[in-house]
């Protein structure tokens, strides 16, 4: 893949097990319990994240291979299928959340607070965020944020592919601002301590959000459109404003958000290559503190080379081959997103 000497692979290897390891979204829960009746409320676990599985992209012994020490897991209930029912099940999936990690808790942990991860990560074991991935769970009612804060929950993504009580997704934009009750939840929680995520929000939202927020924000899993035009992607002035935030753009592994693929038997046509372009370009732009891995493992996203968790160390030997710094590296790997970690969940 890349042509390292033994120098340059030992040192790769090196600066990954000495960084803090962050990956900002991944899907995996609800690929668990992907059983025999997809997506709906009822529902049949079909592996569990302690084993090796020769399904999904994320599990502990492909995290532990990885080097991967923080993961979002993402609680995903915004499809049309769930309407009406979508607290019951992000409770379902917060249930299975708690009792993998209870399961496997000399392994794993949750972290609702910075110094969580340090602690958990001195331990020998991953860090756990619990994050949402759109704002209809809360059925328009900051109580119920309140409540979702109290259960762990330490993120939101405001929209996801549809318009909700928040504002307009990306792929359905109508144009429309946040909505009162979305200006309302970002203040929430700028009070509260939550980490806003701007990934699939349309475009007027994400501005009202930068004008609104107190805090940093992230894009969990977005990459940049200046290089492929996929309406998931971030234009170089919504970089450029997550960077005067402070905020991180967490770079997916999605292939479609970087070439033409429209299926999985075209994914052969992305390269890691191709990532590490997207994060040459937020670097020439806003420079190394501001970007970071954002996977959507397990949500459809990887490619050849990055198929999995366990490959992860394949992009710090990238970044070696491209002739990036150690500290540079470092922040990139996790030291970016630790620090808005830090100025918000205290």
């Amino acid at each position: 893949m890349f042509r390292l000497t033994m120098e340059e692979e030992e040192r790769a290897l090196t600066i990954h097990r000495k960084s803090i390891v962050v990956d900002t979204h991944n899907d995996t829960i609800q690929d668990l319990m992907s059983g025999p009746v997809p997506h709906g409320v009822e529902f049949t676990l079909k592996r569990t994240l302690g084993e090796r599985s020769i399904e999904g992209q994320v599990d502990i012994p492909r995290i532990r291979e990885g080097g991967v020490d923080c993961l979002f897991f993402a609680m995903v209930v915004s499809r049309p299928i769930y309407r009406g029912r979508r607290l019951r099940r992000l409770l379902q999936m917060l249930d299975v959340f708690y009792s993998e990690i209870e399961k496997n808790s000399s392994d794993i942990a949750l972290a609702i607070k910075y110094q969580d991860i340090m602690d958990i990560v001195d331990s020998g074991r991953i860090a756990a965020i619990i994050s949402i991935e759109g704002g209809e769970v809360l059925e328009g009612d900051l109580g119920v944020l309140r409540m979702l804060y109290k259960l762990g929950v330490r993120s939101i993504t405001l929209t996801h592919f549809y318009r909700n009580e928040l504002g307009d997704g990306s792929l359905f934009d109508s144009g429309s601002h946040l909505s009162e009750f979305g200006v309302e939840v970002v203040k929430e929680m700028n009070r509260l301590g939550m980490i806003i995520d701007v990934s699939h929000l349309n475009e007027i939202g994400f501005w009202d959000v930068m004008k609104i927020t107190k805090d940093p924000v992230i894009a969990s899993h977005s990459n940049c459109r200046a290089l492929y035009d996929h309406h998931r992607n971030l234009k170089d002035d919504q970089i450029e404003a997550l960077a005067r935030n402070d905020g991180v753009i967490n770079l997916s592994f999605c292939g479609g958000f970087m070439k033409d693929v429209t299926s999985r038997e075209e994914l052969s046509k992305v390269s890691l290559d191709d990532w590490l372009n997207h994060l040459d370009h937020v670097i020439d732009l806003v420079g190394p503190s501001h970007v970071g891995l954002g996977s959507d493992f397990d949500g459809g996203c990887g490619f050849p080379g990055l198929d999995d968790i366990s490959k992860v160390p394949n992009i710090t030997r990238g970044l070696v081959a491209r002739g990036y710094s150690d500290e540079d590296i470092t922040k990139i790997l996790g030291g970016n997103n630790l620090r808005v970690i830090e100025k918000i969940l205290k």
